[in-house]
């Protein structure tokens, strides 16, 4: 299993690849765009993607559509900083995001989130 992580920002990249190298096979993606390629070299059964809401050019809600539209192995969260955001709650209505992390970033809540989407397909 190999978990995405999509964010704009180096440091959050840096923090998160530092907690969970360890236990994921973790690849990182700075962009939408970069991480819709990343997914074409996953050759794994199941993927996680945790992915930055407010990103330049495409948010995560429309990277996670995009991705969802052509992978169907994966579970999808979105990590934010803003609460209340319209287009989060239709996606978590839609299905489309499992659940929403808020920033700055839980360890232990994502480690859960991971490993009950795990625990789903297995």
């Amino acid at each position: 299993m190999t978990v995405l992580y999509v964010d704009d920002e180096s440091i959050p990249r840096i923090i998160f690849e530092k907690i969970f190298d360890p236990k994921y096979s973790i690849m990182m993606a700075d962009s939408g765009q970069e991480g819709l390629k990343k997914l074409t070299q996953i050759k794994d059964d199941f993927i996680v993607i945790i992915s930055d809401m407010r990103m330049p050019g495409m948010d995560g809600v429309d990277f996670i559509q995009e991705a969802r539209a052509k992978y169907s192995n994966i579970e999808c969260f979105i990590l934010t900083s803003m609460d209340d955001e319209p287009k989060i709650k239709q996606a978590i209505e839609d299905s489309l995001i499992s659940k929403v992390f808020h920033k700055p970033l839980n360890a232990s809540e994502v480690e859960a989130a991971i490993e009950e989407a795990v625990s789903r397909v297995a």
